[in-house]
């Protein structure tokens, strides 16, 4: 019987991934990067939510949330450097928007700082999600502190929705707006 030759193709294979896509060898670094980015903007939004709120009955509840994000910064303050990942560059802008998101909304009342944690919460809890599933098992410790920080993060969602968020003024228009700042927050400070 001879011999079938198959004829070895000479089509080269480019990446697996799309242009744009980001490149999988660099997807935990920019997973890390943008964690480190939304726990510090986290930070700064209720830091300025608390300079407004801190005498009304919503400001202890903002005080503890805040605590709860700071721990979290604390940790990826450790993970970022322990996995040589560089923090983004846009860490100033955030400092300063951050905090003028959570003041702003402050001022709009504590229904309104509540309607802006709700926002980025959810937006968090879709992020947070998403990169949970792209982690495999060689990553479980960094999967198990996502999946903790997700569920924090969902908690302080319903805190905030215990405390009247959905009756702050122009509800749907503000969380909107708000999470699609923070889906640009992300998209900028993975790549940048």
């Amino acid at each position: 019987m001879p011999k079938t030759q198959h004829a070895k193709s000479t089509v080269k294979k480019g990446p697996s991934y799309l242009p744009g896509d980001p490149n999988p060898s660099k997807d935990l670094e920019r997973m890390i990067r943008v964690d480190h980015a939304g726990e510090y903007g986290a930070v700064r939004i209720y830091a300025g939510q608390y300079t407004v709120l801190r005498d009304k009955p919503a400001g202890k509840v903002i005080r503890e949330m805040a605590e709860q994000e700071a721990k979290h910064l604390q940790r990826f303050n450790k993970i970022l450097p322990a996995r040589n990942v560089r923090p983004t560059i846009l860490l100033p802008l955030w400092h300063i928007t951050g905090y003028m998101l959570g003041m702003t909304t402050a001022l709009l009342g504590e229904r309104a700082a509540m309607a802006c944690t709700v926002a980025v919460e959810e937006v968090i809890d879709q992020h947070y999600a998403d990169q949970a599933a792209r982690l495999g098992p060689e990553e479980d410790v960094l999967k198990q502190t996502i999946e903790k920080f997700r569920a924090e993060e969902l908690d302080h969602r319903d805190t905030a929705l215990d405390h009247d968020a959905e009756n702050a003024p122009g509800y749907p228009i503000l969380t909107s707006t708000i999470k699609l700042v923070s889906r640009a927050a992300i998209w900028l400070s993975t790549r940048i």
